[in-house]
Order: C-alpha cells, then structure tokens, then sequence
C-alpha cells in the first residue's frame, strides 16, 4: 500500500525489485536513475530558469545518449520550445521524458558510441598515440574484456589534465559517486 501511494505521488522515482538487484546493469542503472531524479528535484526545488534547464540537459547529455538518443533528441526538443509551454507542463514533459529515458538501460554499443564522441573532443589536444591508446581501451570494453570505467577513468583524466570543461561538466562521466564501484561491473 505504501509503495503504490508513493509512486502515485512521484511516478517517476526510480523503483527496482530487490532480486534483480543482483544484476550488474541493473543495479547500476537503478542507482544512476535514483541520481539522477535527485539532481533533477534539485533543479526544480530552485527557482530555476530557462538557462538553468539548459545547462541541466547540457549536462546529461552523454548520460542520456548512452541510455536512449531517442529521448535525448525529444528533451532537446522540448527545451527548445520551452519558452512557448508554461512552467509547470515543460516541468512535468521533461522530467517523464528524462526518467523514461534513463529506464532504459545503457547498452555497449550506446557507450561506445558516447566515448568516441567524447574522445572527439581530444583530436587536437592529444597525441595520436595517446588517442589510439584510448580507442583500444574503448574496443576492449567493446569485446567484454574490461569493465566500462577503464576507457571512462581515462578519458576523464586527460578531460581533467587538458581543462576540457564540457567534458568536465559531464554527468555521464560520474552519474554517481564512484565509490561505489557500480561500473567496475559493467
């Protein structure tokens, strides 16, 4: 009774049965979702702004591409006719898009995809054997032969070592503490 009058209340609060916790992808994919519906209350807690959403969904971008390009395109969408919907509706659209979206899981293909682009970032910064050297790490964890944080912590290193602040800025590269280890296991 408890649980079905507080989903009533919050629909979209990230809810998951206890045994498929036992499920690497799930289980991070629960906690990154419980994150990520936190930041996304923070947002609205505040008296937020156009420019505050944007730089919300600018932030999620990656995290969201690597779950469903699908809604990343149709939140991308709705912010930009933000301005023509009234608060409380681009409020309510945004955050059932973004939650809906984020219920899906990341798949390697989807991460592969989001690490290349961010490597992107990097063709004029770093030599191309260091760029090799992450492509490689990239197609590991393509083949299952290492964990997704291995091509993540380096990227994040050298997005670090060369201020890229737009990778920097990304929620993708740490959508939960990573003390947690949940990405060690997927």
């Amino acid at each position: 009774v408890f649980a079905s009058v507080l989903l009533e209340t919050m629909p979209y609060l990230p809810v998951e049965e206890e045994g498929r916790l036992h499920d690497p992808r799930l289980r991070e994919n629960w906690v990154t979702r419980i994150f990520a519906f936190h930041r996304l209350k923070n947002l609205w807690k505040q008296r937020w702004s156009m420019g505050d959403l944007v730089a919300f969904h600018t932030a999620h971008k990656y995290l969201l591409l690597a779950h469903s390009p699908e809604h990343y395109k149709r939140l991308g969408q709705l912010v930009a006719q933000g301005k023509s919907l009234s608060r409380e509706e681009l409020k309510v659209r945004y955050e059932a898009e973004f939650m809906n979206g984020l219920k899906r899981l990341a798949t390697t293909v989807k991460n592969v995809n989001v690490l290349h682009h961010m490597l992107g970032f990097f063709k004029k910064l770093l030599p191309e054997d260091v760029r090799q050297e992450i492509r490689q790490l990239i197609e590991d964890y393509r083949k299952g032969q290492l964990p997704l944080i291995v091509p993540i912590t380096l990227i994040a290193h050298y997005a670090q070592r060369m201020s890229v602040t737009y990778l920097l800025d990304q929620v993708y590269l740490y959508p939960h503490p990573k003390e947690l280890g949940l990405r060690n296991h997927v």
